[in-house]
């Protein structure tokens, strides 16, 4: 077993350690905990990139390029992941991580700020 199955089984015996019965051996009730949980995980995996996909098609119909679905897309990705590692795991990122992900966010605002060429160009002959 890998240590993660191992810290799991050793939270689980703990936690059970009251409420088994003594008639069962110690750790059988936790052997099994490692496969709901990866199933869990995979599911939550599966979920998760169904929910992008859809949101990345719905961004690709509703943008002018497909350059800024693109960009935005995988930028929410970093800043997500960044975010819910930091607020979830404890994760810490180096300054220059956190300087990078200020140059994305600054490239976002610049390409969605801007308009496109050809939209200027066609209020303008609309005014004409």
């Amino acid at each position: 077993m890998d240590s993660c199955s191992d810290y799991l089984r050793e939270k689980c015996d703990s936690g059970l350690s009251g409420w088994t019965e003594p008639w069962t051996e110690p750790g059988t009730a936790c052997d099994w905990l490692h496969i709901p949980l990866r199933l869990l995980c995979g599911s939550l995996l599966f979920t998760c990139n169904a929910v992008m996909w859809t949101f990345f098609s719905k961004a690709l119909r509703h943008c002018s390029s497909s350059a800024r679905a693109t960009v935005t897309t995988t930028a929410s990705n970093f800043i997500s992941s960044a975010v819910l590692g930091t607020v979830m795991f404890g994760e810490s990122h180096a300054v220059l991580w956190w300087v990078g992900i200020s140059l994305t966010l600054s490239g976002l605002l610049v390409l969605h700020g801007s308009t496109p060429q050809t939209l200027q160009q066609e209020e303008g002959k609309k005014d004409k």
